[in-house]
């Protein structure tokens, strides 16, 4: 069986966007050269990804066309590989078709779908997007956390998971430490049952 890790980058007050569309971009995030290399390397090591549509359709205007780009560092056409190669799944009730090694999950059995799909991986499977990692979170099909938490305050924005207000609890399985003062922490989720 598969687990669905939900990666992504935090401020301390676990927010992902401080202004409404930003995108996880925005000057609070240090995304410098050793954590882009670190974030390659986690997402090289992922069986697939799966993404909701805004996540999607984000990286499939820029990284796509950045495989070819020289003016890029050579860890951000790295990490265009990676993503235009990697087995990915769209989960979108509005979209028909994408390409880029992607196929669509979308109607009302989305979770369900979602669901054979962590049973029959083998691996982890990355998550992108925190619409969809909420209803992952609420149908306790959510595995892990991959927090890289960047050392500001935003004090509003979008928060991680979205309306989501029950204790979660964590267990953590690694953590590291960048030059930039980022921090990266690896957490597993407890099982509900486990956590009451």
């Amino acid at each position: 069986m598969g687990r669905f890790v939900y990666g992504m980058n935090v401020s301390l007050d676990l927010r992902i966007e401080q202004v409404p569309g930003d995108n996880g971009a925005g000057e609070w995030v240090r995304i410098d050269e050793e954590l882009h290399r670190e974030w390659n390397a986690q997402e090289q090591a992922l069986a697939l990804m799966v993404l909701g549509r805004v996540v999607y359709e984000i990286m499939e205007e820029y990284w796509p066309r950045a495989r070819e780009d020289v003016s890029l560092p050579d860890y951000m056409r790295e990490y265009a590989e990676i993503w235009t190669a990697k087995p990915k799944v769209l989960v979108s009730r509005t979209r028909q078709s994408a390409d880029h090694n992607t196929r669509i999950i979308g109607g009302d059995d989305a979770i369900e779908q979602l669901a054979a799909l962590r049973a029959e991986t083998d691996g982890t499977i990355g998550v992108g997007g925190a619409a969809l990692a909420t209803q992952l979170l609420r149908a306790s099909l959510l595995d892990e956390l991959l927090l890289a938490t960047h050392p500001t305050i935003l004090g509003f924005g979008r928060p991680l998971f979205d309306d989501y207000d029950m204790p979660i609890e964590l267990d953590l399985l690694e953590h590291r430490s960048f030059e930039s003062g980022v921090t990266m922490h690896h957490y597993a989720i407890r099982d509900v049952s486990e956590a009451s």
